[in-house]
């Protein structure tokens, strides 16, 4: 959890409130159709209680934000273009959202999904 001081208090950011400013501009970068499990655990946790920030991971270490972000794309775009377009997009959301400073992104992507045609 962050936290930071102003002169009238404190202002703490949960770790899920992060997870879901990520999630939420992953979700609508171009060429991104979900959200995949970081484990097989994950996986099977999400068929019980639907989470909204699957696949998304977030750490602090001294007020710098780590994420790491496990996506499906759309088959036919440009893996590396969606992959650095969503890193670009969420750090600049987290830090002008937050005020806190973003590290890196890791974008990994878990598959391809082909849309329908009809």
């Amino acid at each position: 959890m962050s936290s930071a001081n102003n002169p009238l208090g404190s202002i703490f950011i949960s770790h899920r409130a992060i997870a879901a400013i990520a999630s939420h501009t992953t979700m609508e970068s171009y060429g991104v159709v979900g959200l995949a499990a970081k484990s097989l655990a994950e996986g099977l946790s999400q068929v019980l209680v639907k989470d909204p920030i699957l696949g998304v991971d977030v750490d602090f270490q001294d007020n710098v934000v780590e994420i790491e972000l496990y996506v499906i794309v759309e088959y036919g775009v440009r893996i590396k273009s969606v992959a650095s377009s969503i890193s670009e997009n969420v750090k600049y959301r987290i830090e002008k959202d937050t005020g806190l400073t973003v590290d890196h992104v890791d974008v990994h992507i878990r598959g391809l999904r082909i849309s329908n045609s009809d």
